[in-house]
């Protein structure tokens, strides 16, 4: 396995915008773009290699599944995109028959390296990626509410007027409708939620956290609605968990795992915080939830292996 290299299948908006992120951020030597238009990944490699002499060293190319199987991750962004007024959950049957031709190739190359789900929705193509490719579960994992999260926390900041990475807090369950954000155990700086909020002069607590929640929820929506398809955001959190793995940081990120009887909730990928480091997915965190929390994630659980199980997973 090469530990420089990074193979991203998928060169719409979102695997182009990753691929341009990671060609920025040093973290890889060799970068190999798949697409079923290889065309569009040729042109792709060419586009983002012109900027290499402003970033450091890398070979970026257009290749076939031959040319990922060594790859310390491979990055799944390949599917149907998102229409306005669409569900990420209206996208499932769609883009679990995409994944049925896909991930198999990958697995049958003796692949030993990490594979990153992008492509939504990503809690139900994520298990059905663990499931088609047979590789160790913690070596199969989706990027699950790492954006929901960082949208949290820059709702949260502006709410504030305080840095966003000075703010601790999570979006777990679906990254979809079902969502939850975790307020039981979000705090700025050790300092708890309301208590800081009172301190910048924030008293409807409950008015606050629901509009916040919302605004959370239908960002990407409202973006999409706007310019049709998001990308910037999600490409930034590939780069953010490729960094945790590859430096083997053991950050604390919310990526859709595999539950294994956490909160109740077995056989199913959905986001929990993770430390992740250079084998992937360490071990979950646990973290504290209040009642109606704890009802809200089992209830997106139920949702998630309803429609698992529509789609024969």
């Amino acid at each position: 396995m090469n530990e420089r290299k990074v193979g991203i299948v998928g060169c719409g908006f979102v695997g182009a915008a990753s691929a341009f992120a990671l060609m920025q951020s040093g973290l890889f030597s060799e970068m190999v773009l798949l697409d079923s238009d290889r065309d569009k990944a040729e042109g792709e490699a060419m586009d983002i290699a012109h900027g290499i002499p402003f970033a450091r060293p890398m070979r970026i190319y257009a290749g076939g599944y031959d040319d990922i199987a060594d790859a310390a991750i491979v990055v799944i962004t390949a599917g149907a995109a998102q229409k306005p007024g669409e569900t990420r959950l209206d996208l499932v049957a769609k883009n679990v028959g995409i994944f049925k031709q896909i991930i198999p190739e990958i697995a049958k190359r003796n692949f030993e390296g990490i594979l990153l789900i992008v492509a939504n929705p990503v809690d139900i193509l994520t298990y059905a990626a663990l499931k088609l490719s047979g590789l160790p579960e913690n070596r199969v994992f989706g990027s699950g509410t790492v954006l929901d999260t960082a949208r949290l926390k820059m709702e949260l900041a502006a709410h504030l007027g305080v840095d966003a990475r000075s703010i601790h807090s999570f979006i777990i369950g679906e990254h979809g409708d079902s969502e939850i954000v975790a307020w039981s155990s979000a705090n700025v700086s050790g300092v708890e939620l309301h208590d800081f909020c009172e301190m910048r002069g924030h008293y409807d607590h409950a008015g606050a956290m629901n509009k916040i929640a919302d605004d959370v929820r239908n960002s990407a929506y409202r973006i999409i609605e706007k310019k049709r398809a998001t990308y910037y955001g999600i490409a930034m959190s590939v780069r953010r968990i490729c960094e945790a793995i590859i430096r083997d940081e053991k950050s604390i990120l919310p990526v859709s795992n595999l539950m294994k009887g956490a909160y109740g909730i077995t056989d199913i990928t959905l986001s929990m915080p993770a430390i992740v480091g250079k084998t992937g997915v360490e071990t979950q965190v646990p973290i504290n939830l209040s009642k109606k929390e704890m009802e809200a994630l089992l209830q997106s659980a139920a949702t998630l292996k309803e429609t698992a199980k529509s789609v024969g997973l």
